[in-house]
């Protein structure tokens, strides 16, 4: 049935690198859920299907962890050192630690702006390059995976948490504003 020991890389067939082709993993995804989807056992033993079924929960959260990048490197980190990142980690980076203040001012602002969309919008896309920015260094970094790589890697991960805290502060933001319009 399904290798309960390999890890999630593994499991979908990909080498253990940050850069993974999207297309080859939701093939992949797709292929082992079309095998292992519990409706396939229905007339199998209870045993059978309670494995189905546990297989495809660990399909499914291995697919939920490799398609996200940030999910995808705290992955990668626990693969490589034994320990997995927390989310209450920071950056020690002063200058990302002050943009990410004039990110969250503009986008506090933003609700006064004349273009209040537009202002919001700006802000996404800074983010957005941030985060392309900081998923390039990651690949380079999981690319080479020393000590020291991995150690910049922990830092680009606690630098991507805050990108995606302030993105889903600034959907928030954006979806505020469709209330109140």
């Amino acid at each position: 049935m399904l290798d309960f020991t390999k890890d999630y890389f593994a499991l979908f067939g990909l080498p253990a690198t940050f850069a993974i082709e999207a297309d080859k993993l939701a093939e992949r995804y797709r292929d082992l859920q079309q095998t292992l989807h519990p409706d396939r056992f229905a007339a199998a033993s209870e045993q059978e299907k309670r494995l189905s079924m546990q297989a495809s929960i660990r399909v499914n959260e291995a697919y939920r962890v490799l398609r996200d990048p940030l999910s995808r490197a705290r992955y990668l980190l626990s693969l490589h050192t034994g320990e997995v990142e927390g989310e209450n980690e920071t950056t020690k980076d002063m200058a990302f630690l002050m943009e990410q203040m004039d990110l969250r001012d503009d986008l506090a602002a933003a609700k006064d702006k004349p273009d209040p969309y537009a202002a919001v919008g700006a802000v996404l896309d800074r983010l957005d390059a941030l985060s392309v920015q900081i998923v390039r260094q990651l690949a380079e970094r999981f690319d080479a995976p020393t000590e020291e790589n991995l150690e910049q890697s922990r830092d680009l991960v606690r630098k991507l948490q805050f990108v995606d805290k302030c993105r889903t502060a600034a959907e928030r933001v954006e979806a505020e504003l469709d209330e109140t319009m």
